[in-house]
């Protein structure tokens, strides 16, 4: 945005501070009015003829402009998908150590991918990576749900998990109310497409 003297074209076509239109006048003449109430002349549509200027605090308008931003950076729901590998022939100890990060994974409300890769000849035997990851499944029943159910892709089966999302809860007032109907609420469970993915492998 250009401002005051950067400003090129001798005519500008003016908006007060309060949002006035005051019409199509000189350069100088809109610099002038700007100076007087303290304030700055910008030019906020440059590819007009003339170009849009409007008397403000400039300083202020970046202000308000980076605030927006930051808000709608935070408003944004950043989703991490995280991969955890198994083997058909995993130990019990090794298979609870990577059911417990899975689950901690989910806590922190991120998507899990759980690979089951089969070797040799186990890729006769699909079904038993099958059984191994809706075993999985049940298990964490409680912290998660099957957003891609289990697919044989090459020597290896995937599945993806998402965390339940919650209902959001409220206090009920002690106080009688008359019944009144409420419209329902759903659930929403964040799905495997969404843009912001980003996959991290454990």
């Amino acid at each position: 945005m250009r401002i005051n003297d950067r400003i090129r074209s001798n005519e500008v076509r003016l908006i007060g501070y309060e949002g006035d239109q005051i019409g199509i006048i000189d350069l100088q003449a809109a610099l002038a009015m700007a100076e007087e109430v303290g304030l700055d002349l910008v030019e906020i549509s440059p590819d007009a003829k003339p170009p849009v200027c409007k008397i403000m605090d400039f300083g202020k308008y970046k202000y308000e402009i980076a605030q927006k931003a930051r808000e709608a950076r935070a408003n944004q729901t950043h989703i991490v998908v995280k991969e955890i590998r198994l083997g058909l022939k995993i130990e019990n100890h090794d298979y609870e150590t990577k059911r417990n990060h899975i689950a901690k994974f989910l806590g922190a409300g991120d998507k899990v991918k759980v690979t089951v890769q089969f070797r040799g000849r186990e890729q006769t035997r699909p079904e038993m990576g099958y059984r191994m990851l809706m075993k999985l499944a049940e298990e964490l029943a409680e912290v998660a749900i099957v957003e891609f159910a289990p697919k044989k892709e090459g020597r290896s089966m995937t599945m993806v998990l998402g965390p339940i999302v919650k209902k959001a809860t409220t206090k009920k007032s002690s106080a009688p109310k008359a019944p009144a109907a409420a419209a329902p609420v759903q659930q929403e469970a964040v799905t495997a497409e969404a843009p912001a993915e980003q996959v991290v492998s454990e």
